[in-house]
């Protein structure tokens, strides 16, 4: 029999605080108008002075053990995505192992920005398949707010806080793509675009620094990177974009989003969209989405899921699974 890193519980937590878009208006040359144009963003939720990327990656975490009926000792490992940690060290998934009372396992942070869910859930369903572990909690959580710039009007607008969370079992399977769990994944980067997307500060430079983008050349590249992992994870698991039944993308822009979706032959109504209400919530987007669309009924058990990121770096990757 073969073995399958399989989706048994989703869960997600955002800020309280909800920010229009018509509250930029205030202190930038934008509008409502400009920024649903450009984006498809309506809103985005920002955290409380004090709330942390572990304050939501927390809740989300206790959000999906609830789905799954489970305790947080019935756990084995946690991988934490995030670009944005509380502290340089210890790592965010340390933290939220410790608040949820989990006394055994490991837990480590992942960070390949916007893509960083997608290398989290392949480094998870590695772990299942290796032997390492049974059950793997995989979180994307992220406060963006703390690196944006409030003058320069073509990022603050785009980005906002959040966390999605996931618990992959191993069950056996087929070996056949019939199988629940997670058929095929696809990682890529390239460090020579680094100036397109950035952040223009760090630990060694002793800065926090601020987020850096060349928006155009962000968008050229997500398109055509996007549905070229997509449709090697599909060839890797041996279907085709007719076998999809949702894809979930990282939700960054409505028409980098429906780009990928037309070169991929499919349309829009097979795609989980979150963006106008979350605005791109980075590393969390995915698992965001994947929550969301399961709670509004739009992915059921069974249904092929094709998920999709592009972030800093550039790294960039995809997933397929049977959910």
């Amino acid at each position: 029999m073969t073995q399958r890193a399989v989706v048994i519980g989703v869960g997600h937590d955002l800020p309280a605080r909800v920010v229009e878009n018509a509250e930029f208006e205030q202190t930038l040359d934008t509008t409502d108008e400009w920024i649903r144009s450009r984006s498809g963003i309506e809103r985005r939720h920002f955290a409380a002075e004090h709330e942390t990327t572990s304050d939501l990656a927390t809740r989300a975490a206790q959000n999906a053990l609830r789905d799954a009926g489970l305790q947080a000792d019935d756990v084995d490992a946690i991988i934490v995505a995030t670009s944005t940690p509380d502290l340089t060290f210890p790592s965010v998934a340390t933290m939220v192992q410790a608040r949820l009372g989990m006394v055994q396992g490991f837990a480590f942070d992942v960070q390949a920005v916007c893509a960083g869910f997608i290398y989290a859930l392949t480094t998870a369903n590695a772990l299942i398949l290796s032997g390492q572990a049974k059950r793997v909690m995989v979180i994307g959580a992220e406060t963006f707010s703390r690196i944006m710039d409030w003058s320069d009007r073509s990022t603050c607008v785009l980005f906002g806080d959040g966390a999605g969370a996931l618990i992959l079992e191993s069950q056996e399977g087929t070996g056949t793509t019939a199988d629940r769990g997670i058929l095929a994944t696809d990682l890529n980067s390239d460090g020579r675009h680094r100036e397109i997307l950035y952040v223009d500060g760090g630990v060694s430079t002793n800065s926090t620094g601020f987020l850096r983008m060349q928006g155009k050349e962000v968008f050229r590249h997500a398109v055509e990177k996007l549905a070229a992992t997509a449709q090697a994870s599909l060839a890797k698991a041996g279907l085709e974009s007719s076998d999809i039944d949702w894809i979930v993308p990282h939700q960054a822009n409505i028409r980098i989003i429906a780009g990928t979706a037309k070169k991929l032959g499919l349309s829009m109504d097979r795609v989980v969209v979150t963006v106008q209400d979350h605005g791109n919530t980075s590393a969390a987007s995915i698992p965001l989405a994947l929550s969301v669309g399961r709670d509004r009924g739009q992915i059921a058990q069974g249904d092929v899921v094709v998920t999709e990121a592009i972030g800093g770096g550039l790294a960039w990757g995809s997933v397929v699974l049977r959910w």
